[in-house]
């Protein structure tokens, strides 16, 4: 099988001529790299402000009778001083003009959003000379505004088929009916993916401004260790607890495909990154994989004498939740009691419901609620074969005199949540990073 690679470059890869030149830089250094996707344009320096951001100020003005033309200028003069920079033959004002008759016309905000990738994707295909592919033409959303997975896939796939290189704009894609529809912010990554899927690459390169994951929050831990592989089940329970370098959903489509993904840096092209995997066979570097975490949780626990005998007990105190739309992220339980941990807004919102709910439903004898609380992930496959690991990383929050509200290993062997107050939280991290990681 031919190698073929999809290539994703954030915003801040595309922000001026100097990053596109980058780009073309990496994308011609590696001929296997025939499909890229790109964001619009991001901060070019602390204090600037995003393309897409600038769109959205637009339109918000635009839907309150306002003028914005100052706005609207702003973006017009990023792509025309890429174009002049970079000497491209390529004429935007008819473009331009569109898009600001028709952001007057008060069209649904993912039009507006989605043409900051719309016009970077027209510049980068004019400087590399490959073909250009609205993303409307080969990303589907259902009449709902759901992303049609294996509808997209077989679109795609033969929309690109015998197309050499291509250059296929992130973060939007089309209804049934052709009116553009957005992912959420960041979904670039996730039409990165879809791309690498559809085309049938044996590699997914994001780029971005950091190089690949690092085992901790450097704003927490000083100068953190990379991570260098990773599983893709590892990093779903990474980003899942806010390590935030990828857009979460990115993982389905070229997981789904078996496609490895590597993250890398634009404006160091030369770091190893960090490559996910979808296989368990690659040995562990250590222990733990990472650590994330998240504060903003309160616990509710539930109290009731033989509940473990009592049929439907447990369901019944979800259906509380369900009937709320308020979600739970874990439910550690004993034989008599039963933790639900929830986030902390969620809960206050709709508190006094679930509570009576549960009361009506389940007679407890106790509910008690306590928060706010922040869950730390420690996640890592090594940890099937390292006996005595969450006792460590518990002794490190004694010897730390942090007091462990919850503690929830699961059942796969491959991530330790534990629950502290949210004033412990970066000394709780630092403890267990330190606890496991030679400095």
């Amino acid at each position: 099988m031919n190698e073929m690679t999809v290539a994703k470059f954030g915003g801040t890869s595309m922000a001026d001529a100097h990053q596109f030149r980058r780009v073309r830089d990496i994308l011609f250094s590696d001929p296997r790299r025939r499909f890229v996707v790109p964001s619009a344009p991001g901060k070019r320096f602390a204090g600037d402000t995003k393309v897409t951001d600038l769109l959205y100020a637009c339109h918000k003005r635009a839907m309150n009778g306002e003028q914005f033309e100052d706005l609207f200028d702003r973006i017009r003069d990023r792509y025309l001083s890429i174009i002049e920079e970079l000497d491209l033959k390529i004429d935007i004002a008819n473009e331009l003009d569109t898009i600001h008759h028709k952001i007057s016309e008060k069209p649904n905000p993912d039009y507006t959003a989605s043409r900051g990738e719309y016009l970077c994707g027209l510049l980068l295909a004019s400087y590399l000379g490959w073909e250009f592919i609205d993303a409307t033409e080969v990303i589907r959303f259902d009449k709902q505004g759901a992303f049609a997975s294996e509808w997209t896939n077989d679109v795609a796939a033969q929309r690109l088929s015998g197309i050499t290189h291509a250059v296929i704009p992130g973060f939007y894609g089309a209804l049934p009916n052709g009116e553009v529809h957005t992912f959420t912010r960041g979904g670039s990554d996730v039409s990165g993916a879809i791309v690498a899927r559809a085309a049938g690459a044996t590699l997914y390169e994001n780029w971005t401004d950091v190089s690949g994951f690092l085992m901790a929050d450097p704003r927490i831990i000083k100068n953190p260790l990379p991570i260098r592989t990773l599983t893709y089940r590892e990093l779903r329970e990474l980003s899942y607890m806010g390590a935030s370098v990828l857009h979460e959903d990115a993982i389905f489509p070229v997981r789904k495909a078996g496609i490895p993904m590597r993250i890398l840096n634009t404006n160091d092209p030369s770091a190893q990154g960090t490559i996910i995997v979808d296989s368990t066979n690659i040995p562990p570097e250590r222990v733990f994989t990472g650590f994330a975490g998240n504060k903003g949780f309160s616990i509710l626990s539930i109290e009731k004498s033989m509940m473990n005998s009592e049929l439907g007990f447990g369901r019944r105190v979800l259906q509380a939740l369900e009937e709320n739309g308020v979600s739970f992220e874990h439910m550690p339980t004993g034989i008599d009691s039963m933790c639900v941990i929830i986030p902390h807004n969620d809960l206050l919102m709709h508190k006094e419901k679930i509570i009576e709910r549960i009361r009506e439903t389940c007679q407890p004898d106790s509910i008690e609620l306590s928060g706010p609380l922040a869950l730390i992930a420690c996640v890592g496959r090594g940890m099937r074969r390292a006996p005595g690991s969450v006792a460590k990383a518990l002794m490190a929050l004694y010897n730390a005199n942090i007091n462990v509200r919850i503690i929830d290993a699961g059942a796969s062997e491959l991530n330790l949540i534990v629950g502290v107050d949210e004033e412990d939280y970066e000394n709780a991290i630092r403890a267990i990073y330190n606890a496991f990681v030679k400095q």
